[in-house]
């Protein structure tokens, strides 16, 4: 950010990459607020095509869209393509969500009367959209939120600022109303005032536990607004009872590095069989030292590419120290192969016999390490955390996986498969500090609308049959 305006720049090679003035917060809010009325009184049938319009225009421009992800958060391409067929492939699965979930539906009456379940729009949302997905995320909420007939003012990252712009241009570019989708550029400063702002109606937010407190807190005395909160994971994966080290550690470097570890459903803890700690740290090791880490177009494609930005880089490599002070027990240290940039290796750290192990969300490419005798002490290490996103087990025993789906405290819970790379097909959300019970993906439409039941009748017949005096 610079004075009045936000400026981006990609974190691969510090290049400007996009600039533009500060929003004005109470404008954007009048402007839904006086559009979204009008939106909300079209038929569902309208606000389905427009939005199917809104896909075909995304497919139509991915190249574009794929490369200014790629720039502007560092991710290598191949990810960033993923990233935009998820909010193509959004669409319909929102309208399948909206009809399952959401949708008009006859109850059982007495006689001659009729109960009718109905749901309407809350009216202007907010969304605030974080910058590790800049466009999944956010239109992850968006969608939902525009087939229910809302209004949104949508803020992005303002890390991200230039793939959130993008993505409003195609909603409007589709033929949602502008008044009905706007764009706040700001920061900080700005988030806060749209979240306090009185005339939004709710708050759909992705982002940290730190912030999902403070908005919750901020919102205990509003309770006529929606609050949504997706926030972040301390997560573990479990390895045990297992011959096949090679696809053990493929799914923990999966888990924990992908997208340079900045995912909320990132593996931030490896808690392995005693026995087995040796070997497969050694096959960790060798698979992170083959790992391609470079700027998003380069040949052969990386893994992985740089954390968000250099104070990013330095705050975790500052948190790695500190939990080497703490006790624990460096297996890998993180490095900065790229001087000015924020490139980082993953590190791997023993924190067995740490003194102090902080249960917090550390953003980027660290996996500590715990060492158990027995599987129960391994489930009770796993849900030794104020959070409760995603988990997984990696084990050839079917019965552990019954084990340790009963007794695991998550909401994303995974047998031989990465903690990352949830489906949108279903409900995406966690416990504790990971969110306030409004799971996203396809419950999304469960905060996106609220029900209205009707008991009807074409006549008005009555009587009272008892506590009445003779006439």
């Amino acid at each position: 950010m610079a004075g009045t305006e936000i400026v981006s720049t990609e974190p691969a090679t510090g290049a400007v990459l996009w600039r533009h003035s500060i929003g004005d917060v109470d404008a954007e809010v009048a402007r839904a607020r006086e559009s979204w009325a009008e939106w909300a009184a079209r038929p569902l049938a309208y606000r389905i095509e427009t939005l199917r319009r809104f896909a075909n225009v995304v497919r139509a421009k991915s190249d574009a869209l794929t490369d200014l992800i790629a720039r502007e958060t560092g991710k290598p391409l191949w990810e960033a393509r993923n990233e935009v067929e998820s909010v193509i492939n959004k669409v319909d699965l929102s309208v399948t969500a909206y009809s399952e979930r959401t949708g008009q539906r006859r109850i059982e009456a007495p006689m001659n009367t009729r109960l009718a379940l109905r749901h309407k729009p809350h009216g202007v949302l907010a969304v605030l959209g974080p910058f590790n997905l800049p466009v999944h995320l956010p239109n992850g909420h968006i969608v939902p939120a525009l087939l229910a007939g809302n209004a949104i003012v949508f803020k992005p990252s303002e890390k991200t600022p230039a793939s959130g712009a993008f993505l409003v241009e195609c909603y409007h570019a589709a033929g949602v109303p502008e008044g009905c989708v706007r764009l706040l550029v700001g920061a900080g400063e700005q988030g806060k005032a749209l979240a306090a702002h009185p005339d939004i109606d709710g708050l759909l937010f992705t982002g940290s536990a730190n912030t999902g407190i403070s908005l919750n807190r901020q919102f205990a005395t509003r309770p006529e607004k929606i609050l949504a909160l997706e926030m972040g994971g301390n997560n573990p994966i479990i390895v045990w009872s297992t011959p096949d080290l090679y696809s053990a550690a493929v799914l923990v470097v999966q888990s924990a590095f992908t997208t340079a570890g900045q995912r909320c459903t990132s593996a931030r803890r490896l808690i392995v069989e005693q026995k087995l700690f040796e070997p497969l740290i050694g096959e960790v090791n060798k698979l992170i030292g083959r790992l391609i880490i470079a700027e998003p177009h380069a040949d052969p494609a990386p893994f992985m590419g740089p954390v968000i930005d250099n104070d990013t880089a330095d705050m975790l490599t500052e948190s790695f120290l500190a939990l080497s002070t703490r006790g624990g027990r460096p297996l890998r240290h993180m490095e900065r192969p790229i001087e000015g940039r924020p490139f980082l290796t993953p590190g791997l750290i023993d924190m067995t016999e740490a003194n102090d192990k902080p249960d917090v969300e550390l953003f980027g490419p660290i996996l500590q390490v715990y060492r158990a005798e027995q599987f129960s002490d391994a489930i009770a290490e796993a849900n030794n955390t104020r959070y409760g996103l995603s988990a997984s087990l990696v084990s050839q025993d079917p019965k552990l996986y019954d084990q340790f789906w009963a007794n695991i405290r998550a909401g994303i819970v995974n047998w031989n498969r990465p903690t990352n790379g949830a489906s949108s097909a279903a409900p995406f959300g966690g416990i504790g500090w990971s969110g306030n019970h409004r799971p996203t993906a396809f419950y999304a439409a469960d905060y996106c609308a609220y029900p209205v039941v009707s008991s009807e009748s074409e006549q008005a017949r009555a009587s009272i049959g008892l506590g009445l005096r003779d006439a």
